[in-house]
């Protein structure tokens, strides 16, 4: 049998490290570090490979990072196994690596990989009580830059979680859309699509801005948001301006892709010649089936006026779902109150009377209820003399006197207009 050697990694070994990375998943080991990390570290970092005549048999791949040291991959072919192939090549990467200034070498190893001989018989000490975390950051680095361009943005994780009451809304846009986009590979086994657009639809002030970041913050997606009325200024006109940001858009890897108030692109086109919104709108529509053909994208498009889209806009084949957002419930708009009113005063507060009193109202309206009492209570304990000792924040009253001072944003006409649109024109 022809003796195997030891030498540096080439380019063309790829397809070698790639058939000891399938030997590892078939012998049930799971790597730690991805097959692009591996691959990444062997044309950057340090790496070592197992050669008998043109086969690779075995390799070793380490990064460096100051003086400490990290082995990513470590293999050998099942039939080679056990001829002390793996010890000679961890101590060749390690002689590579030290010259670099290294004082400590790490390995992490999954905890069904048995075959540790090779890191035992190179002095490697197995720690005790140690937990390895992992968080994929969402945003690579080729990315950022086309992203900055786009004023997109990664929103705080937790902003999902923030949108206070709403629950109906909440678990139907988690089962439409967040799951199927969130567990793609399962969603894909038992043959569902995941969505690439849908519209919100519903009153002023109702949350579609806010559960539109909610969406984006869950998937850890970037979100960018198309402003049409910054566009119109370009030199190319609007019509191009948003093909060309839909063209850079395409360059990431994930985003949710949110355009507010899109009936004043995509309103119903009518009358001769066409007139140059008829044109943007023409564009749009031609923008969304290219759109779609992309993976790991979703545009949500959110309206007031949704009677006021054209109908082409609306149809099967462009958006998935038409989810209205409205008003909120009694238990949302307690949650709503619980969340404006200060923490230490929630429990001195009838938010049972608040809710009673807020019938009709907006998220929005409920904002500046809440804000505006806690404004009022401070200038009284300002101005009024209270004296420091006895200023204690706004009381059931002060939000009662708001509430009543507040104009709601939705009309009785305009909730039932929202009722008669659901009926006519909700997908979901």
């Amino acid at each position: 049998m022809t003796a195997w050697t030891i030498r540096d990694f080439h380019s063309q070994d790829v397809e070698g490290i790639l058939q000891l990375w399938q030997s590892l998943r078939e012998n049930g080991v799971d790597p730690v570090y991805d097959l692009s990390e591996v691959l990444a570290s062997c044309e950057k970092d340090h790496a070592v490979v197992a050669v008998q005549g043109e086969q690779i048999i075995g390799a070793a791949v380490g990064r460096a990072a100051h003086d400490q040291g990290w082995i990513v991959f470590l293999a050998t072919l099942p039939v080679f196994r056990g001829r002390g192939i793996g010890t000679l090549l961890l101590a060749a990467v390690e002689n590579r690596m030290t010259a670099h200034g290294l004082n400590k070498l790490s390995a992490l190893m999954p905890e069904t990989e048995t075959r540790v001989e090779a890191f035992s018989n190179r002095g490697f000490v197995v720690k005790k009580n140690l937990r390895y975390f992992e968080r994929r950051i969402p945003v690579q680095r080729a990315e950022r830059g086309a992203l900055e361009e786009l004023g997109g943005r990664l929103l705080p994780r937790d902003l999902w979680d923030r949108v206070a009451g709403m629950v109906d809304e909440k678990e139907l846009l988690e089962r439409r859309l967040v799951l199927p986009l969130a567990e793609s590979e399962l969603a894909e086994e038992f043959g569902v699509v995941p969505p690439r657009a849908v519209v919100l639809f519903g009153p002023p002030g109702t949350g579609k801005t806010t559960f539109a970041k909610a969406i984006a913050s869950r998937l850890e997606w970037p979100f960018v948001e198309v402003f049409p009325s910054r566009l119109a200024g370009s030199p190319d006109g609007l019509a191009g301006a948003l093909r060309q940001t839909f063209l850079e858009i395409a360059e990431l890897e994930h985003a949710v892709v949110f355009i507010d108030e899109v009936e004043e692109i995509a309103s119903q086109r009518s009358g001769e010649p066409p007139s140059p919104m008829q044109g943007v709108t023409n564009e749009l529509l031609k923008i969304i089936p290219a759109f779609r053909d992309q993976p790991g994208r979703l545009l949500v498009c959110a309206t007031n006026f949704i009677r006021s889209l054209d109908s082409a806009f609306l149809r099967h084949g462009r958006f998935d779902y038409v989810i209205p957002i409205g008003l909120p419930d009694a238990q949302a708009r307690a949650a709503m109150w619980n969340r404006f009113i200060p923490g230490h005063l929630v429990e001195h507060i009838d938010v049972a009377a608040l809710v009673s009193a807020s019938v009709g109202f907006s998220p929005a309206d409920i904002e500046f209820a809440a804000r505006s009492a806690s404004q009022r209570a401070l200038e009284k304990a300002v101005f009024d003399g209270v004296a420091p000792a006895e200023r204690r924040g706004p009381v059931t009253a002060d939000y009662l006197d708001t509430i009543a001072e507040t104009k709601a944003t939705v009309s009785d006409a305009v909730a039932a207009d929202f009722l008669e649109d659901i009926a006519a024109l909700a997908r979901t």
